[in-house]
């Protein structure tokens, strides 16, 4: 496998050019969302002037509208390593969650537990929450303080004949640690527990595959792996046949569409499959092995409209069987894989720079792990404090010199508020990406420096 080309990278990213007072803007926010690259831009444009209108018409704008959606759930499928069918849309993977949560709580009792962790994003603590009205039990794993990694002794202690589900995130938002959802798996299945992961932070640093892990359900968000603002839910295929959905009376009864309420948002999932064709075609860089054709195949994608990937004709001939063209899209699969396993090489590369450099700063404490053995067990995204300023005064300090970082909980609260820094701003979180540069890395130790003196 070869090494990331981060220039051709960097010039897919039109965001990138940016600069303030004079110096380009280094993005250290993804986390909180990443920048997209252009193809995503002509992605959504293209789709809102040629293919603008709603689905399961007979006139052509609609039909592309139906293509899309098809292409859609392949390319994510792909990307997560399911079938097309086990992919459902919705607005942010909190909405989705909610959906999810409400549903299995029709079939929970008074006296069943569910358990959650205090090192999560709340989307996935506060949906499982709601469930106390029907006298659920919330059980809550906790976390070690001195490196912000799960407690999974715990976590085994606290699973039982009555856990119903664990919910759990794969990485951390706030503090980058991975968890071993693997582990996790094996623990709740032992006992007929479902498990619903939060994928949101891990799916942009690292490959997947969700029929390997054995979850049964898990969420991620499209622009927090540069594409845009949608929620994506994967679902065992019996569990999104089985649980009942709230829906409508005249919506679809099949599996997935029964769990998308309303009008999907189609540019955004024109701007999704644009995301994970350049992450394929980032794959074909790296790995040399990949089918010519399908690197062809993209290139005339971008050209053509991300409609027609891999399957040009398809759109003019529409008796083609949806079957057809989904089967078009799985070659995709290896490139996206080397692409995400060339990225976790990269990014840990990142960490091996970055954390020992922040170690290196006069009063700068770094909250989760920092031992370079384990960094396999977390992504380059890292919350700190600098003694005697706030979070928020140390990121505008970094946004005046072109850095743009985030302060605060990101809403995994209760892990600011269980370090004991919530009553005082939280954290200031810096998190990179495979565009970020190791002289960017230099960049923000050298401007943390300025700040801490």
């Amino acid at each position: 496998m070869q090494a990331l080309d981060l220039k051709w990278i960097r010039a897919q990213f039109p965001a990138l050019t940016q600069t303030i007072n004079g110096e380009p803007v280094v993005f250290c926010d993804g986390p909180g969302g990443t920048q997209v690259p252009g193809a995503v831009l002509d992605a959504i444009s293209d789709y809102l002037v040629r293919s603008n209108a709603n689905s399961h018409g007979v006139f052509p704008t609609s039909v592309r509208t139906d293509a899309l959606i098809t292409a859609a759930r392949a390319a994510s499928a792909d990307l997560l390593g399911c079938h097309s069918d086990e992919i459902v849309f919705g607005a942010n993977m909190t909405t989705l969650t909610f959906s999810i949560s409400r549903a299995i709580g029709r079939e929970l009792q008074a006296g069943d537990e569910i358990i959650v962790t205090r090192l999560d994003h709340y989307a996935n603590v506060s949906s499982w929450y709601a469930l106390e009205e029907k006298g659920v039990i919330i059980k809550v794993v906790d976390f070690h303080s001195e490196d912000c990694t799960l407690d999974m002794a715990e976590l085994e202690r606290l699973i039982n004949p009555r856990t119903k589900l664990v919910a759990v995130g794969f990485a951390s938002n706030a503090v980058g640690t991975i968890n071993d959802i693997a582990a996790v798996v094996r623990l709740a299945h032992a006992v007929g527990a479902l498990v619903f992961v939060d994928a949101v932070h891990y799916v942009p640093h690292a490959p997947i595959n969700v029929h390997a892990l054995g979850c049964d359900f898990l969420a991620c968000s499209a622009y927090k792996f540069f594409g845009p603002h949608l929620g994506i839910l994967y679902g065992k295929r019996e569990h999104l046949a089985r649980f009942t959905p709230y829906k409508v009376r005249p919506a679809p009864d099949e599996v997935p569409s029964r769990w998308e309420t309303g009008t999907l948002n189609f540019e955004a999932l024109a701007g999704l499959v644009a995301a994970i064709n350049y992450l394929t075609k980032l794959g074909c860089h790296v790995s040399p092995s990949i089918d010519s054709e399908l690197i062809s195949a993209l290139i005339a994608a971008d050209k053509e409209g991300i409609e027609k990937f891999h399957c040009p004709s398809f759109l003019t001939t529409p008796e083609q069987s949806a079957t057809a063209i989904t089967s078009a899209y799985h070659s995709r699969r290896a490139a996206l894989v080397a692409a995400m396993s060339a990225i976790q090489q990269y990014e840990r590369e990142l960490s091996y720079k970055l954390i020992p450099g922040l170690l290196g700063i006069p009063g700068l404490v770094l909250y989760g792990i920092t031992n370079p053995e384990k960094f396999t067990s977390r992504t380059p995204t890292v919350g700190f404090r600098l003694a005697g300023q706030t979070p928020e005064a140390v990121a505008k300090a970094l946004s005046d010199r072109g850095i743009f970082a985030w302060y605060g909980h990101f809403y995994a609260i209760a892990l600011t508020e269980k370090l004991g820094v919530e009553a005082t701003g939280g954290l200031v979180r810096l998190g990179f990406t495979h565009y970020n540069t190791m002289e960017e890395v230099e960049r923000v130790l050298h401007a943390l420096k300025e700040i801490a003196v």
